[in-house]
């Protein structure tokens, strides 16, 4: 059986890939890599989009993180319907290295050898790591691409009355913001209850199946990127001003 390996963020959603890839894959391997700071992921936010806008995506998520509280009956309910596991599995191998762009992710794969690495809920890997993994390199994102690259693509689809572009996205990695080529989608309707605090969880939750698909086609050598002519456009997180207005105007929060 093929050796595929996972970099992820600790955190309930990439558990759910990870224990749905193991069944798949029993010679899983799974690399956490370090959350970067708040501090330094607001100042190159700020460079790039100025301060108002960045805190004003600082407050909406930390609005969000506390807000999950509230919706734990949405979440266990997002769980059963998929047959979903978020939980630890001690068995599985756990390397850990503080960040996916330094000599210790390299080092890793050096020993692991995977037939193929999947990224999910990891910050971007710089052109050079990139260059330098031998294998196929695959993400889970939670979006549809390429009309939501970036953050957040549930909740902007809702916000864009296009809830048929709701769900997930696996495709390949490269240099850009989720710009590979496109491998598996798969849409799902998110219910009346579902909000920013469930929309990632929905989506990833719905999704196991595709990225399965995605990594046998790459440790057999059989990946086929489709062609989706429609237009392209990064997201961030929408500011807390903007996330209020949708949710008193409109009820999409």
């Amino acid at each position: 059986m093929e050796t595929v390996a996972m970099l992820i963020q600790p955190g309930p959603n990439p558990e759910i890939v990870v224990n749905a890839v193991k069944a798949a894959f029993p010679n899983l391997v799974v690399i956490e890599e370090q959350p970067e700071s708040k501090g330094l992921f607001i100042r190159r936010r700020a460079r790039k989009l100025g301060w108002m806008q960045a805190l004003g995506q600082l407050a909406t998520m930390l609005v969000s993180r506390y807000g999950k509280r509230f919706t734990a009956a949405r979440a266990a309910e997002i769980l059963e319907e998929f047959g979903a596991n978020a939980g630890i599995d001690s068995s599985i191998r756990r390397i850990s290295v503080p960040s996916a762009n330094g000599p210790d992710l390299l080092n890793a794969l050096d020993d692991v050898r995977p037939a193929a690495l999947l990224l999910v809920s990891t910050r971007m890997l710089k052109a050079e790591t990139l260059a330098a993994i031998a294998c196929p390199v695959l993400n889970l994102h939670a979006g549809i691409n390429p009309q939501y690259r970036g953050l957040q693509g549930g909740y902007w689809s809702r916000v864009l009355s296009d809830e048929e572009n709701f769900g997930a996205t696996v495709h390949l990695v490269d240099a850009g913001v989720d710009t590979g080529g496109v491998l598996y989608q798969h849409r799902v309707k998110p219910s009346k209850r579902d909000t920013m605090h469930t929309y990632p969880l929905l989506q990833t939750a719905s999704s196991a199946g595709i990225v399965v698909s995605a990594l046998r086609d790459a440790v057999t050598g059989n990946l086929k990127p489709l062609k989706i002519a429609a237009p392209s456009r990064q997201w961030y997180h929408p500011p807390i001003w903007t996330w209020l207005w949708n949710g008193v105007t409109r009820g999409i929060w």
